[in-house]
């Protein structure tokens, strides 16, 4: 697979990862937006939010879990921080595979 997010969960591509639980990897965003730009990104690979549905229930945990880790690491959990999706190419994704910005260390503006 030729999957840039697939490589670096399988460690193919070499980074550093802020944390890292059985199904997800975190890591700082390439073009950071703010002080905290981490992307989190599943181990396995998925396309789609749709494709959740599949997961356990404690997947879902292992994704809520990494993401309190994160904001932890790095200093945001008090100050606030916001998590985004981007589903799609209206949306903005990039990259094929499914992942959560998580972003914070700034007043982050309103959204839509």
């Amino acid at each position: 697979m030729d999957c840039v997010f697939c490589k670096i969960a399988g460690g193919q591509i070499k980074s550093a990862f802020v944390s890292e639980n059985e199904d997800f990897v975190a890591f700082d965003d390439i073009n950071p937006v703010a002080s905290c730009h981490v992307l989190v990104v599943p181990k396995r690979h998925i396309k789609s939010i749709k494709e959740l549905s599949g997961f356990s229930g404690q997947a879902l945990k292992n994704l809520l879990g990494i993401i309190d880790t994160v904001t932890d690491e790095k200093g945001v959990k008090q100050t606030g921080y916001r998590v985004i999706v981007n589903q799609g190419s209206d949306a903005g994704q990039e990259v094929e595979h499914l992942h959560f910005h998580v972003i914070g260390g700034r007043k982050l503006g309103r959204l839509g």
